[in-house]
């Protein structure tokens, strides 16, 4: 599943292909894909829109739109001065769940049969939504509050504090690996990087969040911001090859990160820091992978 770092790489490859570009329309080749508004209101409502802003929110990626005079020709783009004077009106949002991707296509491009949506722009180029196992999800809203409402801090921005992270682990009894699967905890860590972060700190991932002593906690803080950072400079992790389940970047390029992994799917081999072997077990239903020399249990 794309996490944030694969995410943050999206919209910072997206930007430059996508910023100003109008939607002449949209195909649905897959109905379930648009989670709202309606499949017939989406189509209708996405028709003459901009694309002018570009985030993240955890692993969800977010495209203001705004409408664009369409009587005014541009190329197929909006003018820098339509981007300053419209404000976003809508916003896009995309989760790619386990194995979503967003390509753009310079010319118009025969479907494949995991594309679900495709976006064609009014310079010729297209965008399209892939996904093969159907789980990612697109949204079109108003407020982006709806879907966004219950996600935690994001842990590479300001509001991401030590002492909040701390208080959010105290009560919970629940194992520290499952904690930072949960969004609500902490936002757009996933299974690559919650073992990542978990190896960097020396913290045993079937740690209960409540037994992380203060040091223990700042320094998993400090390793989650890390890891983070390290990924998205690597432009993420793309895992198992070229499969169609795999990342890959709007290029189609795959990301390099996973040649700098220290335990995530390293089951056997040598731990990096220490040379014993690393051992994956099962977690919140969920492959874990550590080193138990480096990350004992108490």
């Amino acid at each position: 599943m794309p996490e944030l770092p694969e995410v943050e790489t999206y919209v910072r490859e997206l930007e430059p292909l996508l910023q100003g570009q109008i939607v002449r329309g949209v195909t649905v080749r897959w109905s379930r894909s648009v989670a709202a508004p309606t499949v017939p209101a989406f189509v209708q409502a996405m028709q003459g829109k901009a694309f002018v802003r570009f985030e993240r929110r955890g692993k969800y990626m977010l495209f203001g739109l705004a409408a664009v005079d369409r009587r005014q020709p541009s190329g197929g783009q909006a003018s820098a001065k339509q981007r300053r004077d419209e404000e976003v009106q809508q916003t896009l949002l995309v989760h790619l769940r386990m194995t979503g991707r967003l390509i753009v296509y310079a010319t118009p491009t025969a479907p494949s049969r995991h594309t679900h949506v495709i976006f064609d722009l009014v310079d010729g180029k297209q965008l399209h939504f892939q996904d093969s196992r159907k789980f990612g999800r697109i949204w079109l809203v108003d407020h982006v509050e709806t879907v966004l409402a219950k996600l935690g801090p994001e842990p590479l921005q300001e509001e991401f504090q030590v002492e909040d992270f701390a208080k959010r682990l105290s009560t919970r009894t629940t194992s520290i690996k499952a904690l930072l699967l949960d969004q609500a905890v902490v936002a757009g860590v996933g299974n690559i990087y919650a073992d990542e972060s978990l190896h960097l700190a020396g913290i045993h991932p079937a740690r209960a969040g409540n037994t992380l002593t203060q040091t223990e906690v700042t320094k998993l803080h400090a390793a989650i911001q890390t890891v983070l950072e390290q990924a998205i400079a690597g432009r993420g992790s793309s895992l198992g090859g070229s499969n169609i389940q795999n990342y890959q970047r709007p290029s189609g390029e795959p990301g390099a990160f996973q040649n700098q992994h220290r335990v995530f799917q390293r089951t056997g081999q040598p731990c990096l820091t220490c040379g014993e072997p690393i051992m994956r077990i099962t977690l919140a239903q969920r492959s874990t992978h550590f080193c138990p020399h480096c990350q004992p249990l108490p």
